[in-house]
């Protein structure tokens, strides 16, 4: 229509010359963005409206789960159309939440701002999505199968590293590090093909942080802000740590519950991964440039086409399920296009969701150690109530429910994991588990609902469920008729589930380790129980030298193994507690249980010995059983203490 336009002006005014007549300007109309029709049934997305469903939602949730305070702001069309805040940045003081100025700890939001930064990068012919990262490094990342990692795969959570929570945060400002220092600390394994298994990546957010810092020749604090947040006035909000003095006053003191008393301020050593803290009112601005294509009003923080790129890119984990773009991932309800991201500290919990064909945007962060479901909540029911799903037919089940079901049941790990150091027990200790109704139907016992419990899919695609209750897909990557892995859509932009077969399945494995503490903890127990028998009837020891010796080596590998577990049980119960604060200060308790594995390990031969002196004996079928079942009991143990890296020679993790 333009080159139209253009060809009858210059054709006019071509005409007019030649006929000596007054030429007239004709000014074509300018393009507007295609009305949106609503969809029947939804309510008019105003402020009014908005404001009084939120109000209805948060008091209530933030009493219910005893939250200090939380804040939500809406944009649409290039405006910010409400902005509230809910209970209080101090609880102590009574100080209430600022929408517009009290900051919060966003998270993995943070990564969205990264991410922005190495477009801008890319825009300006700095940085090659799909070049070696090594290009830009003053050190290595080393090949996998002579694959290099790329910027596009860390975008999209592919380069294959696993996971890293060592050093991640702290609060102890002391101790603090800054981005490089901890993207140098050490390199995680890849334990992945490049660009093959999405595997939500905190280190390769932190590498690309560190990548902007060393294109920019600026400090990765000093980038953000020159380049994003001073062009969108963004003037609550910095990635600095502890927070500048200017600052410091608007922050929302961090509470687990708001009865309890505040906690210290979180520190994230992955700076470029999760370390913003910013007001609602800010993230509204940073919401609307990304919307409108990378301006907000004079502001252009990205050129359209850079913009459209980012948010247009699509990578799927599995076909059929939720895809990521580069950086911000798919969160698509009721047929909307919904991109965003999620951020959680230890103590704050965050969502930003951008419809992206009706220009709306939502931010919420939660301050608290559980949100209490508020932000699943928030986005399902602020889409059901202004973009709500059109009238379809259910979708019949297939036939080949039972077949294709048949192929699913059984254990999984997520590939967010480790598998070189001691975190690979999780793999064994939180494996997913699938189950097959009598009807075909898929039960998930750990990818529950909002209620925690079990959910129900039935296959409505080739190799695709559906939970009816919630509309989310479960779906499976078969390539040559061999199960890859699966995944929901919840997860499924940057994690998958790898099936777990033979020895690594804790169907068998658990039964097996708790079993061989058992025998250990009874062996232990009984050993003082029969000399003291012994000592009250008086009864001397009926072995020989030699073989007391190894039966008493073989009690004290069973008292040593037992100490063994429960240093680790105390290790797992840290990572569980505040995972993000393990560190180097662990190192010293670590290596105290190490070396007393080590020493149960050659104590194990004790235990052996024993037997075979137990089966050289006449007679005494009690001692021969007993002392064999605790030599099994020290293979098992040998088995967990190798298989699970316990006593690795590096301390990474």
């Amino acid at each position: 229509m333009k080159k139209l336009l253009r060809v009858l002006v210059f054709a006019g005014l071509s005409m007019s010359a030649t006929l000596g007549v007054a030429q007239i300007q004709i000014n074509p109309l300018p393009e507007e963005k295609p009305v949106v029709a609503r969809p029947i049934g939804a309510n008019e997305l105003t402020a009014a409206d908005a404001g009084a469903w939120l109000d209805g939602l948060f008091p209530y949730g933030l009493k219910k789960n005893n939250l200090a305070g939380a804040v939500v702001v809406v944009v649409k069309d290039g405006q910010v159309l409400l902005a509230k805040g809910y209970g209080y940045a101090d609880v102590a003081a009574k100080k209430p939440v600022d929408p517009m100025t009290t900051l919060f700890r966003i998270g993995s939001i943070s990564k969205t701002f990264t991410w922005t930064a190495v477009m801008q990068l890319v825009e300006q012919g700095k940085l090659d999505l799909d070049a070696d990262v090594n290009k830009y490094l003053d050190f290595s990342i080393p090949p996998l199968d002579g694959k290099p990692v790329t910027l596009r795969e860390l975008m999209t959570h592919t380069p294959g590293f696993e996971e890293t929570i060592k050093n991640l945060g702290g609060n102890d400002p002391a101790r603090l590090m800054s981005n490089e220092a901890w993207v140098k600390e050490w390199v995680p394994e890849r334990i992945y093909p490049s660009g093959e298994v999405s595997a939500y990546s905190n280190y390769g957010a932190a590498l690309a942080g560190y990548i902007v810092q060393r294109v920019s020749g600026q400090p990765f604090d000093d980038y953000i802000e020159q380049h994003i947040l001073q062009p969108l006035g963004m003037q609550h909000a910095t990635f600095r740590q502890p927070l500048p003095a200017s600052l410091a006053p608007y922050m929302a003191k961090s509470y687990a519950k708001a009865s309890e008393p505040a906690r210290p301020f979180e520190l994230v050593n992955a700076a470029a991964a999760g370390a913003m803290s910013v007001s609602g009112g800010d993230m509204a601005r940073f919401m609307i440039a990304q919307l409108q294509d990378g301006h907000d009003g004079d502001a252009q923080i990205l050129q359209p086409q850079t913009a459209q790129q980012m948010h247009g890119y699509t990578h799927y984990s599995v076909p059929g399920l939720l895809p990521i773009a580069l950086g911000f991932y798919h969160m698509d309800r009721n047929g909307q296009d919904i991109i965003g991201h999620g951020g959680d500290t230890e103590l704050f919990h965050s969502d930003m969701m951008l419809f992206v064909h009706q220009n709306v945007g939502v931010f919420v962060s939660i301050d608290g150690d559980d949100d209490g479901g508020l932000r699943r909540q928030l986005l399902n029911g602020f889409t059901d109530r202004y973009f709500p799903a059109l009238p379809e037919l259910p979708q019949p089940t297939l036939t080949t429910a039972h077949g294709h079901g048949a192929v699913l049941v059984g254990r999984y790990i997520a590939s967010r994991t480790s598998m070189s150091n001691f975190m690979s027990m999780a793999n064994w200790f939180a494996q997913s588990r699938i189950t097959m109704d009598k009807d075909g139907t898929l039960v998930t016992h750990d990818f529950q609902d909002m209620a925690g419990q079990p959910r129900h899919w039935r296959e409505v695609k080739p190799y695709v469920w559906l939970d009816d209750a919630s509309g989310s897909h479960l779906a499976a990557l078969i390539q040559d008729g061999r199960l890859r892995w699966i995944s929901y859509d919840e997860a499924a932009p940057v994690m998958v589930f790898l099936p777990v077969h033979g020895l690594q399945s804790a169907a068998w494995n658990l039964p097996l380790l708790f079993g061989s503490l058992a025998v250990l903890l009874l062996v232990a127990l009984l050993w003082p129980i029969a000399a003291l028998v012994r000592r009250h009837y008086r009864q001397p020891s009926l072995l020989s030298s030699p073989a007391t010796r190894w039966y008493r080596w073989s009690r004290v590998a069973a008292l040593l193994y037992l100490l063994f577990a429960a240093g680790w049980v105390y290790v797992l119960k840290l990572a569980d507690d505040s995972f993000v604060n393990l560190g180097n200060g662990l190192d010293v308790t670590l290596r105290l249980i190490q070396l007393i594995g080590l020493l149960a390990v050659i104590g194990s031969i004790g235990a052996f010995m024993n037997a075979r002196h137990a089966w050289h004996e006449p007679g005494r079928w009690w001692r021969k059983a007993n002392s064999t079942v605790l030599a099994l009991a020290c293979v098992a143990m040998l088995w967990f203490t190798f298989g699970l890296h316990l006593l690795n020679l590096h301390l990474n993790y």
